[in-house]
């Protein structure tokens, strides 16, 4: 089974970098821009989660595939420092194939990650519904203004433009968003990479309860892309649902600037906050 591997031996976190992953040796420094909303200390999803993306498309394959579905499982919070990163191919195949990704912090597992690649082939399906976008594009939508330039994902990682609601609004959301850096230094970032990143901001940018009163951070993070995206924009229809007893699940539909792109989902846990997260 094919096999590819990233660690870092050095325990010190690297300069300030304009890419959310600096690669040093054979693993990957964060950079401030991947810091999440509930601890300075810990990532927002969308980076790591983007990471173990490029690391498992890049494995070697015979014929042109493609990743149809990837499912993100967070154990813990991800700290802002040095992350080494496996992947391997599963299950072989031609046509289907099967691949996984770790992502550690030394001994410790952070993240697993599952993918499922198909075959590209030019096919006659019929005729298809044209692409559209029922709603305004990135240049016709409103932009998100941060509340500070303190780096953080949801800050300097990424632009927001909202077609329908606004960050501090409750209730679904409409936003485009584009990286603002690559997600790795030196290496181009892949649709793949820009879709999922972009798919963990579901909870936060549809948020159902008010921020600063309940914690709602997400234990998954699935997305299935029936087209490749187009172009730097990415955009979210979201919404979530929640239940008293603290569980809910956010789904958003994924668009790019020509038309629908796929769907993703996030399984969420529900507090109470005590103090409000440092990084709101």
């Amino acid at each position: 089974m094919a096999y590819a591997a990233a660690s870092l031996a050095s325990g010190t976190m690297a300069a300030m970098s304009d890419a959310l992953f600096t690669p040093q040796k054979r693993g990957y420094v964060p950079s401030d821009h991947a810091r999440g909303p509930w601890d300075r200390a810990a990532m927002h999803g969308g980076p790591p989660a983007a990471l173990m993306a490029g690391v498992m498309e890049a494995l070697p394959t015979e014929a042109p595939m493609a990743v149809v579905r990837i499912t993100v499982e967070i154990f813990r919070p991800v700290p802002l420092r040095p992350v080494e990163v496996a992947a391997r191919i599963e299950r072989e195949g031609r046509r289907v194939q099967l691949l996984s990704a770790t992502l550690t912090d030394g001994n410790t597992e952070l993240c697993r990650a599952t993918a499922w690649r198909m075959r590209i082939a030019d096919l006659d399906v019929g005729e298809q519904p044209p692409l559209e976008v029922p709603f305004a594009g990135p240049a016709a939508s409103t932009a998100h203004v941060p509340e500070s330039v303190d780096p953080a994902f949801h800050r300097t990682g990424v632009e927001m433009r909202y077609a329908h609601g606004s960050f501090i609004e409750q209730g679904p959301a409409t936003v485009w968003m584009r990286l603002v850096n690559p997600v790795v230094a030196g290496r181009t970032t892949t649709p793949l990479q820009r879709a999922v990143a972009a798919a963990d901001f579901g909870n936060g940018v549809a948020s159902a309860l008010p921020w600063g009163q309940y914690l709602f951070i997400n234990t998954d993070l699935t997305v299935y892309l029936h087209r490749q995206p187009e172009g730097e924009w990415i955009c979210l229809d979201a919404s979530t649902d929640v239940d008293p007893r603290g569980v809910g699940v956010a789904h958003s539909r994924l668009y790019d600037e020509r038309g629908p792109i796929g769907r993703s989902l996030q399984g969420l846990f529900i507090d109470r906050l005590r103090v409000t997260p440092p990084g709101v």
